[in-house]
């Protein structure tokens, strides 16, 4: 049969919530799972081969085992089997924010060449970037690698790599999909606000102003404390939901993996007469993000199966928040 083989930057509560989505509908549909085939391939033909991470605490784990290592808190769905796929030291970079310090103890001493190098050895065919928001610089040393070792990479966070007309050319040039940047969650915030953003113009009601204030308790949160990766961040957010909005994250830690939303919208309808809608939701964070990752890889697979190359722009503009 064959596979989708795929590695994973960063194993957070992301990649727990994609490897147990793995395990939980590999028998076929269940309640959650949008496409259980899709591009041509089902969900069982989805084979982890490599994972990397740069916290000591993760490293030498086997990748079933590591989804469960703290700072991680994602709910826990399925029993994941042993995996044989040992998380390796990864690139530090820019990895590792100011936030985080007091809850990672990162290594990071590997180099571009040594990640080709161990992409190759275990037949990756698509990498799954999950690093966090403001990796600009680790982002783009992770797809020179992906690119060294002949594959596609998905770009799962906000650093401009998909947006980027330099590495569009490179891996068209290399024949090998790019997908990105800052992946959809399945039903997130984002979602609805571009929901409601479409439906009241559609409707003709004009839009000045709004936002969209979140609030959790996983590593994206602690993460977001920092301005500059906010930034980031609030970039491909206001991309996202289509709509100028005041964006803002505070970390709330006994929320663990749950994220909640405050949207609000501002217009003028007919006559000018003033309009306001508010709207409040709470999801599991990781979850929700797991089943447009689980699209992405086995687009990128099809896409090279094709022999096509470059950024897929219909994929992206589906699962991605800014293309």
């Amino acid at each position: 049969m064959t596979t989708v083989n795929v590695a994973v930057i960063g194993v957070g509560n992301c990649v727990s919530s994609l490897v147990q989505g793995v395990e939980h509908y590999r028998d076929g549909e269940a309640p959650g799972l949008r496409h259980p085939v899709c591009a041509g391939y089902a969900v069982s033909q989805v084979r982890f081969t490599a994972a990397f991470d740069v916290n000591a605490a993760k490293l030498g784990r086997d990748l079933s085992e590591a989804i469960w290592t703290a700072p991680n808190n994602a709910r826990a769905f399925a029993a994941v089997p042993h995996l044989g796929v040992p998380v390796v030291d990864g690139i530090l970079a820019d990895g590792v924010g100011p936030g985080s310090a007091d809850l990672v103890d990162p290594r990071g001493g590997a180099a571009p060449e040594d990640v080709a190098a161990h992409l190759a050895a275990t037949g990756t065919h698509v990498v799954l970037n999950f690093l966090p928001s403001g990796a600009q610089r680790a982002t783009e040393l992770y797809a020179q690698a992906a690119l060294d070792a002949g594959c596609g990479f998905v770009n799962c966070m906000p650093a401009v790599l998909a947006r980027s007309p330099e590495w569009r050319r490179r891996f068209a040039e290399a024949r090998l999909p790019l997908l990105g940047d800052d992946l959809k969650s399945s039903f997130g915030a984002t979602l609805l606000h571009r929901a409601l953003v479409d439906a009241l113009t559609e409707s003709g009601v004009h839009l000045d102003g709004g936002y969209q204030l979140l609030g959790g308790g996983n590593m994206d949160f602690v993460n977001l404390q920092d301005a500059e990766r906010m930034a980031s961040k609030k970039t491909t957010k206001v991309a996202g939901a289509g709509a100028s909005a005041h964006v803002g994250a505070q970390y709330v830690p006994f929320m663990e993996d749950r994220k909640v939303a405050y949207i609000r919208l501002n217009g003028e309808g007919f006559g000018g007469s003033p309009l306001e809608v508010e709207l409040r939701m709470v999801v599991e964070d990781s979850p929700s993000a797991a089943g447009n990752a689980l699209d992405a890889v086995r687009h990128a697979k099809a896409a090279m199966d094709q022999g096509v190359g470059g950024l897929l722009e219909e994929v992206s503009a589906a699962l991605m928040k800014a293309v």
